[in-house]
């Protein structure tokens, strides 16, 4: 098959990163209801938002303490950090704020109905209610978390919430709460935090609902801190030579320390069956991890591929296979001549001993 022309693989190019641009906006709407987003949209024009202004100085890169609050810390333990809310819309805004309760199951960070408490929200506090913010204007907020001296070792969650509600008219009004939210990651011990770390332990192919190809990452945390995958996918050597990607992943997959998650990476409809040379990267915080496989999207159902860990292809696997095959198969051929050969040399009467040749 003769590769595609460049205005023709520069036309899919474009075609695919249209999409992902779509795609992307359309799952930055879609997770505001799930999970916590750095703005929110108030009733009128504009938006109320809300960020974290003090930054540990010992996050060692770790992109997550950016935007979250996330900490080790040692039972009898007493931090601060700051937070800014903002207000773009055209008129003031009373911002209420307070701590939640959150949780992570089936591989996704989960936030609790209104002011639901947890045991990481009764630890924490903020110096005011709620502020007062003009249009256009910023306020700050400090939050108190205090670890009691009792704290059992292990990872708590919760949420810090800027909330906007809508003035009721009437009796039968209905009351619009808008509101957005700090995560919070707090793990409780003495000496260092417990390692991170992950594995990708297989890669589906597969179609969604609407025939769209689709590529499913099983990712297994084997660390014991929580974790927020992110990453992309990319094909290569396809039908023809074809290259395409990357595509960026599905955001919102949350693993607690021990769990098994799915990573979802979502393809153009306009990419061949295959086969195709997949490489998915994935990372949280300063992890990365790269695995191989070799895909073909079926027309329907499913197709799970196996892949080796470290990143091995798997016709490099299988070569490396082969060469420890023959490998073991020579060095026992070796030794059974080598026996052979001593069986058949003449052996000195009992008693005496083989004098040694001289030259």
């Amino acid at each position: 098959m003769a590769a595609p022309s460049g205005r023709a693989r520069g036309l899919v190019r474009w075609c695919l990163v249209a999409l992902a641009a779509v795609l992307g906006t359309a799952l930055s709407f879609g997770a505001a209801a799930a999970t916590p987003q750095p703005t929110l949209r108030a009733p009128s024009a504009g938006s109320i938002g809300l960020r974290l202004v003090d930054i540990p100085v010992d996050t060692h890169g770790e992109d997550r303490a950016l935007l979250y609050i996330v900490d080790h810390l040692a039972p009898g333990t007493v931090i601060h950090r700051r937070i800014e809310v903002s207000n773009t819309t055209g008129s003031a805004e009373h911002v209420a704020l307070y701590a939640a309760a959150a949780s992570i199951d089936h591989g996704a960070f989960l936030i609790a109905d209104g002011h639901t408490p947890d045991e990481l929200s009764t630890w924490t506090s903020l110096d005011r209610n709620g502020v007062n913010v003009a249009a256009g204007g910023r306020s700050l907020a400090t939050v108190r978390i205090a670890v009691p001296d009792d704290a059992a070792p292990g990872e708590r969650y919760a949420v810090i919430w800027a909330e906007v509600r809508s003035a009721p008219r009437g009796s039968d009004a209905v009351v619009q709460v808008n509101r957005v939210g700090i995560r919070m990651y707090l793990s409780v011990g003495f000496g260092n935090p417990p390692a991170e770390d992950f594995s990708i332990d297989s890669l589906t192919a597969t179609r969604s609902s609407e025939g769209l190809p689709m590529v499913l990452a099983s990712v297994h945390n084997t660390g014991g801190r929580a974790l927020d995958m992110r990453g992309t996918l990319e094909l290569e050597h396809g039908p023809g030579g074809l290259s395409a990607g990357p595509f960026p992943a599905n955001l919102g997959t949350t693993l607690a320390p021990g769990d098994t998650g799915t990573v979802t990476v979502l393809l153009d409809a306009q990419v061949p069956a295959g086969p195709w040379d997949a490489r998915i990267d994935l990372r949280s915080g300063l992890l990365d991890r790269t695995e191989r496989a070799t895909i073909t999207f079926p027309a329907k159902g499913t197709v799970t591929v196996a892949t080796g860990h470290g990143g091995l292809s798997p016709f490099i696997a299988g070569a490396a296979l082969l060469l420890v095959m023959v490998v073991v198969g020579a060095t026992l051929l070796i030794a059974r001549r080598r026996r052979a050969r001593r069986s058949a040399e003449p052996r000195p009467p009992r008693g005496l001993r083989a004098r040694p040749a001289t030259a």
